[in-house]
């Protein structure tokens, strides 16, 4: 058979593990396998035998519904066409009503999903890592074995795809013999990426951390003149996290340790084992800060300077990423937290385009950029973009701003912050703006 594998042409870190194994499947059966990133005239101008269309996160629904129907007519048959991955999974009912293409549910861990035999192995494959050279995207994160040691997990948070994905937790999935088959087959990588959603709710933790030692990824370890590195990128389970299995995380070469911080209600818990790592020897973390869920802007501030202290008080770097919230099943990004506003999400967003997303150890630099304390960030949310994102050249007019914001009267207050929180120029009018707010809105 021929076979197109498509990914939309999205920005993505990691390279599609289902189209890698779904190509090994198809090359094991002899057919031949082309992957393409995005939309591709020659080969939407072709007719397959069989398309495969992996999709990503729900906020991609557009791009990735054009994309669909971009290659819907590339097939000889109209059941040829596949859709999987995760919002595929999440979302099924919706693209079915949208498109009248069945989507593939789930993991390819189950019979006749595909309609061919022995595809209920699929999951298990080795990926096929040379599809890779045939497009030009690169994806950041390359020369790595990309694997999983666990499948699911053991919470069922309320805010996250996994339960939805991966139902069942799988406590153990050997790791040795997939990287000893992925070097034979596409040459020995430099790095290991684990996947897992919750490794430390594996009963066979311990196995688990032997077969990264003994697979060359032991604290250390060299490839080359390189030092390898493990990450386990989904983060770990600060509150499965026991002195033990800091001790044993320790013994590989770690890094960073993703530690998820999601509600500040764990910061006791997080501080804990922030200093166990740093005792055990592991100084280089990082970590998730969900954001826009049920947590408040003073939650966030709170989160992000426990690490600038923590980081001092332990000699570590710790660099926080922030991840705004969003409904699994939102097609964009533009939702609002019960406790937040559009401005303040885009304050933070303008923050976070000055600091690349991320937010370093290094005090000055976190107080520069968000504030001395709770009542600066606020501030500095509410300031107009220019003045948030070129902090340096707008230093004047933004002490200006501030100024004319402090000399408001109090219902006047109520009503510029009313009108610049919820970001809504061009629904006032004159009539509607107390005195003295004019001024302050014509900033923006």
């Amino acid at each position: 058979m021929k076979i197109l594998l498509v990914e939309p042409a999205y920005q993505n870190k990691y390279p599609p593990l289902g189209l890698m194994k779904i190509s090994t499947f198809h090359k094991m059966r002899g057919d031949a396998v082309t992957f393409v990133k995005g939309k591709n005239p020659t080969y939407h101008a072709q007719k397959w035998d069989r398309i495969y269309i992996t999709t990503l996160f729900s906020f991609y629904w557009k791009q990735t519904i054009e994309t669909i129907k971009y290659y819907s007519n590339s097939v000889k048959k109209k059941d040829s066409i596949f859709i999987g991955g995760p919002m595929a999974t999440i979302m099924a009912d919706e693209i079915e009503a949208e498109l009248g293409i069945k989507v593939s549910r789930g993991l390819l861990n189950v019979a006749g999903k595909l309609g061919l035999k022995n595809d209920h192995t699929i999951d298990n494959l080795i990926p096929d890592y040379s599809i890779l050279d045939q497009i030009e995207y690169k994806y950041p994160v390359n020369d790595a074995y990309f694997l999983y040691a666990t499948r699911g997990c053991v919470n069922k948070c309320p805010f996250c795809a996994v339960p939805t994905i991966e139902p069942e937790f799988v406590g153990y999935i050997p790791i040795k013999t997939r990287i000893e088959g992925i070097k034979s087959l596409y040459n020995e990588k430099t790095n290991l990426m684990l996947l897992d959603n919750n490794v430390l709710a594996s009963k066979q933790f311990d196995t688990i951390i032997d077969e990264i030692k003994e697979a060359g990824f032991y604290k250390g370890a060299k490839f080359g003149k390189k030092l390898r590195y493990i990450d386990f990128n989904q983060g770990i389970d600060a509150r499965l996290l026991t002195k033990e299995k800091m001790a044993r995380l320790a013994e590989v070469a770690i890094r960073p340790l993703r530690i998820a911080f999601d509600n500040v209600k764990f910061k006791d818990i997080y501080s804990q084992k922030v200093r166990w790592a740093s005792e055990a020897g592991i100084t280089h973390l990082s970590n998730y800060i969900l954001f826009n869920f049920e947590d408040t802007p003073e939650d966030l501030y709170e989160r992000l300077k426990i690490n600038i202290d923590l980081n001092e008080e332990c000699g570590a770097k710790i660099f926080s990423f922030p991840m705004k919230y969003v409904p699994i099943k939102n097609r964009d990004r533009k939702f609002v937290g019960a406790h937040w506003t559009p401005k303040y999400l885009r304050g933070l967003q303008c923050i976070l385009n000055a600091t690349h997303g991320v937010v370093g150890p290094k005090r000055h630099f976190f107080e520069t950029a968000f504030g001395k304390n709770y009542a600066e960030f606020k501030q500095i949310l509410l300031m107009p973009e220019n003045y948030i994102l070129e902090r340096s050249r707008y230093t004047d007019k933004a002490r200006n701003w501030s100024e004319m914001l402090s000399k408001l009267s109090p219902e006047a207050k109520t009503n510029a912050l009313d009108i610049i929180s919820n970001q809504s120029w061009k629904k006032i009018s004159d009539k509607e703006i107390a005195p003295g707010v004019k001024k302050l809105i014509n900033l923006y």
